[in-house]
C-alpha cells in the first residue's frame, strides 16, 4: 500500500490551497496561482447533486448566484471562513484538484490548507476530513495569517515584529509574528461580506430598494471608500423597490457607500488596536518602523489603509498583490515542506 502510495505521489502536483469564503486559490510550487475561482457550487435543489456533471463550480457557479430557478441552488459552502456544508466543500474541492491535474486517475497530492487562526479543533478536523475525502494523500494546515505574511514578503522568521491584515470574504486576520510564531492574532468574522451586507442594508433603509449580495460587492468595488476620495464618485443602481415591489433604479454616491461601510472598517480598526494593546513592548517598538502590512481582497477598499494609519499612528502598506498573498504563502511552505512542517498542523495533530 505504501509503494503504491509512493508512486500515485509521483504522479501528482502538490498544491497549496487558500480556501477562501469568497474565493479558493491554488498555488503550485515553482508555477505559482494555477487556479483563482469563487467558492460556489451550484447544486440540484434538496440533493446535493453538483450540476454540469459534477462541473458546476467556481465561475460557472458563482454566475448563477441569486439568479437561479426553483430547482437550481447556487451555494457557498464556507461562511465565516469555515465549512458551513461538509459534503458541497468536499465536492468543491475535489473539482478543483481534479482540475489542476486535468485528469482524474492517479491524483493523491500533498495539499498545505489556509485555515483562519480563529477556527476550533471541530472546524480544523472538518477542512483535514474534506481534503482527504476529496483526494488528498497527506494535509498541512497553516494559520491564513502566517501565510499571508509568507506571501507578502514579511520576515516572520526573524526575531523581529511582523504585522499582517488580511482582510479577506468572512473573516478579517490580523497578527503579530516573530520566530515564525503568532504572538498574538485576532480573528473577527468581519470582512467583505459584512461590508456587502452593510450596503444591502443602508440601500434598504434609506432607498427602500432590495438590492442583491452580488450588486452590492459591485458598488462596493466601483465607489466604496473608507476616507474622502479627491474626486467624490456616482453610481446608478438597481434593484425592486419594497414599497411597489417593481424594479426601479437610483444613484448613489460614494459619500453614502462610505457612511454604510463605517461600522464594519471600525471593527477591523478594533481587532487591530486589540492586537497592538497584547503585544510585547520590545516587539511593539519593531511595528513603529516596520508598520502594518494589508493583504486580502478588503484591503483594496479605497482608503482604508489611510483610516487605520490615521487611527493607530503606525504606517501602514498593502501588499502587492494582496489577493494571492494567503496563495503565494501556501505555495512557499510546500517548497521547503521540510522545514516547515514543524509548524504546520496536520490530521495527526488533529486528532
Amino acid at each position: 500500500m505504501k509503494a503504491f502510495e509512493w508512486m500515485v505521489g509521483k504522479f501528482s502536483i502538490d498544491m497549496g490551497i487558500d480556501l477562501g469564503t469568497a474565493n479558493t486559490l491554488v498555488c503550485i510550487p515553482n508555477e505559482g496561482i494555477v487556479l483563482n475561482e469563487p467558492s460556489v457550487v451550484a447544486v440540484r435543489k434538496g440533493t446535493n447533486e453538483v450540476l454540469l456533471d459534477g462541473d458546476a463550480v467556481g465561475l460557472a457557479a458563482k454566475e448563477m448566484l441569486g439568479k437561479t430557478p426553483g430547482n437550481i441552488q447556487a451555494i457557498r459552502p464556507l461562511k465565516n471562513g469555515v465549512i458551513a456544508d461538509f459534503e458541497i466543500t468536499e465536492k468543491m474541492l475535489r473539482y478543483f484538484i481534479r482540475k489542476v491535474h486535468n485528469r482524474t486517475f492517479m491524483v493523491r497530492p500533498r495539499v498545505v490548507i489556509a485555515i483562519p487562526s480563529g477556527i476550533t479543533a471541530v472546524e480544523r478536523r472538518a477542512v483535514i476530513n474534506s481534503a482527504e475525502r476529496a483526494g488528498a494523500r497527506k494535509v498541512y494546515l497553516v494559520a491564513e495569517p502566517m501565510a499571508a505574511g509568507i506571501g507578502a514578503g514579511l520576515p516572520v522568521a526573524d526575531p523581529l515584529a511582523s504585522m499582517i491584515v488580511d482582510i479577506g470574504g468572512g473573516t478579517t486576520e490580523v497578527a503579530v509574528m516573530s520566530l515564525f510564531g503568532l504572538v498574538h492574532c485576532e480573528s473577527i468574522r468581519i470582512a467583505g461580506d459584512e461590508m456587502d451586507e452593510a450596503i444591502v442594508n443602508y440601500m434598504r433603509r434609506n432607498y427602500n430598494l432590495l438590492i442583491g449580495d452580488q450588486t452590492a460587492e459591485r458598488i462596493k468595488i466601483a465607489i466604496g471608500s473608507a476616507a474622502p476620495l479627491e474626486k467624490e464618485l456616482e453610481m446608478e443602481v438597481a434593484g425592486r423597490d419594497m414599497m411597489i415591489g417593481l424594479p426601479r433604479r437610483t444613484v448613489v454616491s460614494s459619500v453614502e457607500i462610505r457612511e454604510a461601510l463605517l461600522e464594519p472598517v471600525m471593527s477591523i480598526v478594533g481587532a487591530i488596536r486589540a492586537t497592538l494593546e497584547h503585544t510585547p513592548p520590545e516587539l511593539a517598538a519593531d511595528l513603529v518602523h516596520q508598520g502594518i502590512t494589508m493583504a486580502g481582497g478588503g484591503s483594496l477598499l479605497r482608503g482604508v489603509d489611510k483610516v487605520i494609519e490615521q487611527e493607530v499612528q503606525l504606517p501602514v502598506r498593502t501588499a502587492a498583490d494582496p489577493l494571492s498573498c494567503v496563495a503565494r504563502g501556501t505555495g512557499e511552505f510546500l517548497n521547503q515542506l521540510d522545514v516547515y512542517s514543524r509548524v504546520l498542523d496536520t490530521a495527526e495533530d488533529a486528532a
